[in-house]
């Protein structure tokens, strides 16, 4: 994909690692991307590594002696044992990799900035008011600079004094080879699909990952102090697909390969000016509908298609059925009487998301999202996790949970559509 001397011709495009999505947002942040706060983040190979790996160990230190081997201008990982004794582990330089970093913080060590995502909020407002669950330092990625660029998550970031630390409450231990390793306050979970990010993917088993990248069965409940058990033949190694979950935003992994497989945003559009040009009709009302433009994902236009979860016929907004309550209560369809929601559709416009470049087809249930058949298979047969202990399948484009029989519905268009 790359040839081996691209670093001798800088005017050749850097490599991509890969792109982190967060799920719940459809292309950008209700407010906009802002510099290291968004919705997507690329992990490009850096112009020089920066990359750390373990080296010296100091055991039976007393704080002190800890304190002073933490304030040396390296990073370092410290585990608190008791009030009298903490093991610290140096790391040193690593020139084969690449580290990024993301949590809450928006101090500099933090490539990604990423906050709680509320299911459905159109603004940023909203978010703000939540009491985060997210770590300040929740995890880091190292890419490794060399063909086939493998990335590997692991638990806790460094600070702006390149030290993590892991009090006395952190669960922690001692490995088999002496080492030591530990688990975040409220963990990183990821979740590999099987067969990879494509239209024949089936969910993975939720993992815990450890600060040192072990992989363990989860714990009771997200922050309990016994961790689960050790998963040997399971890595960090992050593919295609992967979710990582951070205790308030679940991120999608897709690789730079995965990502030369999946629609542009381009095709998107293309497809929405498809529908539109076959000038699908409400069949009350009998006015041409049309999708608006993918800018405009906010606002519902009087165009606008609406359509019945119950059943999946698409009408325009009309006040057919039930005069008294309007906007997402019941109603009843006129073309075949089902009762359910009546929502406004909207185009799922983050490419990352979508498992094919089928046509927008189906309807994730009670959003209103639209996208492809498989997309909609695939998202509502994963389970995200929820709160502390429990699971649930959630629309990527905006984090609702799915409701009804499958989570999702086949659109009906009346017209030369269908």
């Amino acid at each position: 994909m790359f040839s081996p001397d691209q670093e001798n011709h800088p005017s050749k495009a850097p490599v991509k690692y890969g792109e982190l999505i967060v799920l719940g947002y459809n292309g950008s942040l209700p407010n906009g991307d802002r510099g290291r706060r968004k919705s997507r983040f690329a992990l490009f190979k850096r112009p020089k590594a920066n990359g750390v790996k373990p080296s010296t160990v100091h055991i039976a230190c007393t704080p002190q002696a800890a304190k002073a081997i933490s304030n040396k201008d390296q990073h370092s990982i410290s585990y608190t044992l008791s009030r009298v004794q903490t093991v610290v582990v140096e790391y040193t330089h690593d020139s084969n990799t690449d580290m990024f970093q993301i949590g809450r913080s928006t101090e500099s060590p933090i490539d990604f900035v990423v906050t709680d995502t509320v299911p459905g909020s159109q603004s940023n407002s909203e978010t703000q008011s939540v009491q985060s669950t997210i770590s300040r330092f929740a995890c880091r990625i190292i890419c490794e600079r060399n063909p086939p660029f493998t990335a590997r998550i692991y638990a806790a970031g460094f600070d702006s004094s390149k030290n993590i630390f892991l009090g006395e409450k952190a669960a922690k231990w001692k490995t088999s080879d002496g080492q030591m390793d530990g688990l975040t306050t409220n963990g990183v979970l990821v979740m590999h699909p099987r067969n990879g990010f494509t239209e024949d993917s089936k969910p993975g088993v939720w993992r815990e990952i450890s600060v040192c990248g072990n992989v363990f069965s989860l714990r009771e409940t997200r922050s309990a102090q016994q961790r689960g058990k050790m998963v040997e033949n399971e890595t960090n190694q992050l593919q295609d697909g992967s979710l990582i979950d951070l205790c308030g935003a679940t991120l999608l992994w897709r690789t730079a390969e995965g990502l030369s497989r999946t629609p542009t945003v381009k095709h998107l559009e293309a497809l929405r000016q498809e529908i539109n040009a076959a000038r699908p009709q409400c069949p009350v009302g009998f006015n041409t509908l049309a999708f608006p433009s993918m800018k405009r994902k906010d606002v519902v236009d009087e165009k606008q298609p609406w359509v019945y979860l119950s059943c999946g016929h698409v009408h325009g907004y009309h006040n057919w059925g039930n005069k008294e309550e309007r906007d997402g209560k019941d109603r009843e369809c006129p073309m075949c009487r089902s009762v359910g929601p009546y929502v406004p559709l909207w185009l799922g416009c983050e490419a990352g998301f979508y498992v094919d470049a089928g046509p927008p087809t189906h309807v994730f249930s009670p959003c209103g999202h639209v996208c492809s058949e498989k997309t909609t298979a695939y998202w509502s047969q994963i389970p995200l996790p929820h709160g502390t202990h429990t699971f649930h399948a959630a629309c990527p484009f905006c984090a609702h949970q799915l409701s009804g029989e499958q989570g999702y519905i086949r659109l009906i268009f009346q017209g030369p559509l269908d």
